[in-house]
C-alpha cells in the first residue's frame, strides 16, 4: 500500500518537473528557439486540456453506471474537429486578425466592441466554470483519499482541496501571468500541458493493458465480461445521447479553456490541419480501455465501490503500487492542466473588461505618466486567479462532493454553452445585434441557473428542497426541473432544452427589433468576410498628438514594446527619427496591440478616447445618415401614393405645411447646438495648436492644457448624447419598457443611485406621502432618469453648505404627484418656462459640462410615459412636481 507521504512527495517531484519543463520553454522561446514548442503536434496535445478528470476518472464511472453513454463526451468534440474544422479555422483567423484574448473578447468585439457583453460572458464563464474547477477539486481528493484511509496521516477531504487548491493558483501565477499580451501565448504553460497529456494517456494506457491481460485474462475473457456487466442505454439516438454529444460538441468551442488553447495559443492556421485527426485521434486512444476498466472493476471489487476510481483501486487491489502510482499522476495530469489553463483564461477575461474598465474609469484624471497599467493587469488576473480557485473551493465545500464526476460536468458544459448562439449568429449573421446577443444569453444563463445550476445544491443554496420539489411558493408550473408543466424525466435534458430555446428565441427577437450600430456594422463585416479583403478605412482628423499616443502606449504595451512599434510605423511613412505621423493603418494597428492586452472592447474605448473627433463624426454623420433616408423614404411613399390616388392631395400639403415648420424648427436648433459645439471645440483647437507649436512647456501647463482637452472632449461626447436622447424623444421613436411597480422602490433606486453626489454636498434627502406604496405602470430607468436630474439640479446649483431635498408623494383621483422641493436661490415665475427650453441656463455659475439639456429631456420623457413636468411659484427654494397617470385596481 502506498503511505500518503509518498502519494505527497511524487506530486510535489512532478509538479517540479513541470515547474522545469514550462521554465526551459518559456527560455527558449525568449531566445528565439521554438523548434518544437510551435510543433503542431504540441498543439494538437494542448486542445488534450479537454481531458481532465472527468474523462480520465468521471468516464470509467460513467460507463460503469451508464454504460456506453460516455462516449458520448469523446464524440461530440469528433464531430466538431472532423466535420466542423473550418468553423474552428474561422474562429483562428478572427482570433488572429482582431487580436482577440479570450471567448468574451470575441463576443464583445463582434457586437461593437461592447465591453458591456464582454463583462456578461466574463461572469457567466466564471459562474459556468466554477463547477468543473470544483469537480477537478473532487476527483484531486478522491485520489488522495484513496491513498490516506485507515492510515494516521488521514486529512479531511476539506483540508486537502484546500491545499490542492493553494498549489495550483501558486503554478498558474508563476507560469501564467508573465506575460501580459495574450497574444504572445503562455509557451512554457502550452508546453507543461503537452507533457501532461502524454503522461495521463499512458498511465490510462497503462491500466488498461494491465486490466485487459493482467486481470481479466485475455481480450475475449474481457469481451465477454463486458456483455455480462456493462449496463444498456436507450441507444445512440435516444434524446440522452442526442443532448450529452450537444453539450461535449459546444464545449469545444465555449469552454473558456478550450477556446484559449484552440484559439489564443494557436501559433499557425495550418496547426488545425494536423489537430483535425490527431486530437480525434488522440480521444479514441483515451476512451479505448473505459469499458475494459469499469467492467473489471464491477467484477473484481466489493459492491458499493465508488466507480469513479476504479482507475486507482483496481491497481491497488492487485498489490501493483507502482502503477497505481502512474494511475494517481495520470488522474492528477488530468486535474492540474485544465485548472491551470481555466484560470489562465478566466482571469484574462476579469481583468481585461471587468477590473480595467473600473480602474481607468476611476482613475482617469490622473496623469498618464504615473499610470501604470500593466502592472495593474498582473496584479488583478493574479488576484483572480486565487479567487478563481477559491469560488471552485466554495462550491466543492457546499455541495460536499457528493455528486458523480460527470454530473458536474454537464452542468458546467450547459453553463458555457449559452454563448453558443450569439457565437454562431455573430460569425454568419449580419443582422445580429448586441441587444440580440445580451438578451440571448442573459435569458439562458437564467435559465440554466434556475433548471439545472441551483438544484446541484440539493436546497443547499438559494433555492430549498421544498422549492426544487414542488416550485417556489408552491406553484407547480415553476419547478425548476419541470418548468411550465413539461415534464421530462431527465433534469439535464429539460434544462438544455429549456435554456437554448430561450437563449436562441430572445436572440432572434431582439436581433430582429433592433437595428445594429456603425460599429456593429463594421465588426460584422470583418467577422463575417474574415477571409475577404479589407474594406478602405475611413480617414480620420486627428485631435490628439503623437506624443500623448506614445505615452498611453507606453502604459499599456511597456516602454520597450510602445518605443519599437513607434519605430517602425515612423520608418514606414519614410521618417528617420521622431514619431510617427497618425494616420488611419497606424491608429488601427495601435488598437489591435491594445487588444492584445487590455481587450479589443477595452482597446476601442481607449482609442476613441485619444481621437475626440471619433466620438464626434461617426454618431453624427450616421445621425445624419439615418435621418435622411428616413426622410427620402416618407417622400417616396408620398410621392406614390400622389400618383395612384388623387384625393391624397390635401394629405400631401399638410405633411408639407408640417415639414416648413419642421424645418424652422431644426434651423432654430442647429443654429443652438452649432453655439455650443463651437465653444468646447474652439477651446480644444486652441489648446492643441499650443501643444504642437510649443516645444518648452513646463510640466504643470503641460498638465493643464490636456486637462482641458480632456474636459472639452468629454463635455462634446456628453452634448451629442443628450441631443441624440431629445431627438429620439421629440420624435415619438423612444421604446418605453413599461411594468409595474411602486413609486417607493423607484426613489428608493434613485437615492442609491444619487448616494455620491449627495454626500459629497453634506446634503440630506427626505421623502415622505400617503402615494408611495402606489403601484403605477412606467419605464423605471427613464422615471429614474427624470427624478435623478431633478436631485443633482438641486445639488448643483444650492448655495446652502448642507442643501436639503424633500419629496413628497400624494395621490389625486387619477394621478400621483412627486413635488421635489428645495432650500436653493430658487427660480423667478416669469422664467418657470423658460428652463424648459433647450440650451437655456439662468445662472452664469452653471456647473461644468452643463448645456441645459437635463430639464427639456426630463419634460419629454414624462410627456411619453404620459405625464407631466412643471415647476410652480415658491416662496423659497425650487419646486417641481412630477404627475403620473394613476389607474386603481
Amino acid at each position: 500500500m502506498l503511505s500518503f507521504n509518498l502519494i505527497v512527495t511524487i506530486s510535489l517531484l512532478y509538479v517540479a518537473c513541470l515547474f522545469g519543463i514550462a521554465a526551459l520553454a518559456e527560455t527558449r522561446a525568449k531566445q528565439g528557439k521554438m523548434g518544437f514548442i510551435e510543433s503542431p503536434f504540441v498543439y494538437t496535445l494542448s486542445i488534450s486540456v479537454y481531458c481532465t478528470a472527468w474523462t480520465f476518472y468521471g468516464a470509467v464511472g460513467s460507463a460503469a453506471r451508464n454504460g456506453l453513454e460516455f462516449l458520448t463526451i469523446y464524440l461530440g468534440p469528433t464531430l466538431v474537429f472532423i466535420g466542423w474544422w473550418w468553423f474552428l479555422r474561422k474562429l483562428v483567423r478572427i482570433g488572429r486578425t482582431q487580436r482577440i484574448t479570450s471567448i468574451a473578447d470575441l463576443i464583445s468585439s463582434r457586437y461593437g466592441k461592447s465591453n458591456v457583453l464582454g463583462v456578461l460572458v466574463t461572469i457567466l464563464a466564471v459562474v459556468g466554470s466554477t463547477p468543473y474547477i470544483a469537480l477537478q477539486l473532487q476527483s484531486l481528493t478522491l485520489s488522495f483519499t484513496v491513498f490516506t484511509q485507515g492510515s494516521p496521516a488521514d486529512v479531511s477531504p476539506a483540508i486537502t482541496a484546500l491545499l490542492i487548491a493553494l498549489g495550483l493558483a501558486a503554478f498558474t501565477i508563476v507560469f501564467g501571468t508573465r506575460n501580459l499580451d495574450a497574444n504572445e501565448r503562455h509557451h512554457g504553460v502550452v508546453t507543461a500541458i503537452a507533457v501532461e497529456a502524454i503522461v495521463k494517456l499512458a498511465a490510462l494506457i497503462a491500466v488498461g493493458v494491465f486490466v485487459v491481460w493482467g486481470v481479466s485474462g485475455g481480450p475475449s475473457e474481457t469481451l465477454a465480461l463486458m456483455e455480462q456487466r456493462l449496463p444498456q442505454t436507450e441507444g445512440i439516438f435516444s434524446p440522452r445521447w442526442v443532448t450529452l454529444t450537444f453539450l461535449s460538441a459546444t464545449a469545444i468551442i465555449c469552454l473558456p479553456r478550450m477556446f484559449q488553447v484552440v484559439v489564443v495559443e494557436n501559433a499557425a492556421e495550418r496547426h488545425l490541419a494536423t489537430a483535425s485527426w490527431a486530437f480525434p485521434m488522440y480521444l479514441f486512444l483515451m476512451c479505448i480501455f473505459v469499458v475494459p476498466i469499469a467492467v473489471t472493476g464491477l467484477n473484481i471489487l466489493p459492491e458499493g465501490s465508488n466507480p469513479d476510481l476504479f482507475v486507482l483501486t483496481i491497481p491497488l487491489s492487485e498489490n501493483r503500487a507502482g502503477l497505481a502510482a502512474f494511475a494517481f499522476l495520470g488522474g492528477f495530469s488530468s486535474a492540474t492542466s485544465m485548472v491551470i489553463v481555466a484560470a489562465i483564461a478566466l482571469s484574462t477575461m476579469i481583468s481585461n473588461h471587468i477590473v480595467l474598465p473600473l480602474w481607468l474609469y476611476t482613475f482617469r484624471r490622473r496623469i498618464p505618466e504615473s499610470d501604470d497599467i500593466r502592472m495593474v493587469l498582473l496584479r488583478s488576473r493574479r488576484i483572480s486567479i486565487a479567487v478563481i480557485l477559491g469560488l471552485g473551493y466554495l462550491y466543492f465545500i457546499l455541495t460536499g462532493g457528493r455528486s458523480a464526476l460527470a454530473s458536474i460536468g454537464y452542468i458546467a458544459f450547459l453553463g458555457v454553452a449559452q454563448v453558443l448562439p450569439a457565437l454562431v449568429g455573430g460569425l454568419f449573421w449580419r443582422n445580429a445585434t448586441r441587444m440580440g446577443a445580451f438578451f440571448g444569453i442573459s435569458v439562458g444563463f437564467a435559465m440554466w441557473a434556475y433548471t439545472l445550476f441551483l438544484p446541484s445544491f440539493a436546497g443547499g443554496f438559494i433555492l430549498s428542497q421544498n422549492a426544487i420539489i414542488n416550485g417556489p411558493f408552491g406553484i407547480s408550473a415553476l419547478r425548476p426541473q419541470a418548468l411550465f408543466g413539461i415534464s421530462i424525466s431527465d433534469p439535464l435534458i429539460h434544462a438544455v432544452f429549456w435554456s437554448i430555446f430561450a437563449n436562441t428565441l430572445a436572440f432572434v427577437i431582439a436581433s430582429l427589433a433592433t437595428s445594429p450600430r456603425p460599429l456593429e456594422r463594421v465588426q460584422a463585416q470583418q467577422f463575417i468576410n474574415v477571409y475577404g479583403q479589407p474594406t478602405n478605412p475611413r480617414p480620420i482628423e486627428p485631435a490628439t498628438t503623437p506624443e500623448e499616443l506614445y505615452i498611453l502606449a507606453q502604459r499599456i504595451l511597456g516602454r520597450h514594446d510602445a518605443k519599437k512599434l513607434f519605430a517602425e510605423h515612423a520608418k514606414l511613412q519614410g521618417k528617420l527619427e521622431g514619431l510617427p505621423d497618425i494616420t488611419t493603418k497606424f491608429m488601427e494597428t495601435l488598437e489591435r496591440n491594445f487588444a492584445g492586452s487590455v481587450g479589443a472592447a477595452t482597446a476601442h474605448a481607449m482609442i476613441g478616447q485619444a481621437i475626440a473627433s471619433e466620438a464626434i463624426s461617426v454618431e453624427d454623420l450616421i445621425a445624419v445618415a439615418d435621418e435622411t433616408a428616413q426622410v427620402l423614404e416618407y417622400s417616396a411613399r408620398l410621392e406614390e401614393q400622389s400618383k395612384v390616388l388623387k384625393n391624397t392631395a390635401e394629405e400631401l400639403r399638410a405633411a408639407n405645411t408640417k415639414l416648413t415648420k419642421l424645418g424652422r424648427q431644426k434651423d432654430d436648433f442647429l443654429s443652438k447646438v452649432s453655439h455650443e459645439l463651437r465653444t468646447p471645440m474652439t477651446s480644444i483647437r486652441s489648446f492643441s495648436e499650443i501643444l504642437h507649436n510649443s516645444e518648452n512647456l513646463d510640466p504643470q501647463t503641460l498638465k493643464h492644457f490636456s486637462s482641458v482637452i480632456n474636459d472639452e472632449s468629454q463635455r462634446l461626447t456628453h452634448l451629442l448624447d443628450e441631443i441624440l436622447d431629445l431627438s429620439f424623444l421629440e420624435s415619438g421613436r423612444l421604446q418605453l419598457t413599461k411594468r409595474r411597480v411602486k413609486i417607493s422602490d423607484v426613489v428608493e433606486r434613485v437615492l442609491k443611485s444619487t448616494q455620491q453626489i449627495v454626500t459629497q454636498a453634506n446634503a440630506k434627502i427626505s421623502y415622505h406621502g400617503d402615494a408611495l406604496d402606489s403601484v403605477i405602470e412606467t419605464d423605471t430607468d427613464r422615471l429614474s432618469q427624470v427624478f435623478i436630474n431633478l436631485i443633482t439640479n438641486s445639488v448643483k446649483y444650492s448655495d446652502k453648505d448642507n442643501p436639503t431635498i424633500s419629496i413628497e408623494c400624494r395621490k389625486n383621483q387619477d394621478s400621483v404627484e412627486l413635488v421635489f422641493t428645495d432650500d436653493g436661490p430658487g427660480i423667478p415665475t416669469q422664467d418657470h418656462a423658460m428652463i424648459f427650453e433647450k440650451f437655456i441656463q439662468l445662472s452664469s455659475n452653471s456647473p461644468s459640462g452643463s448645456v441645459g439639456l437635463g430639464l427639456p429631456i426630463s419634460q419629454e420623457i414624462m410627456k411619453n410615459l404620459g405625464g407631466s413636468l412643471r415647476c410652480v411659484a415658491h416662496d423659497g427654494g425650487a419646486v417641481f412636481v412630477v404627475t403620473l397617470p394613476y389607474q386603481k385596481m
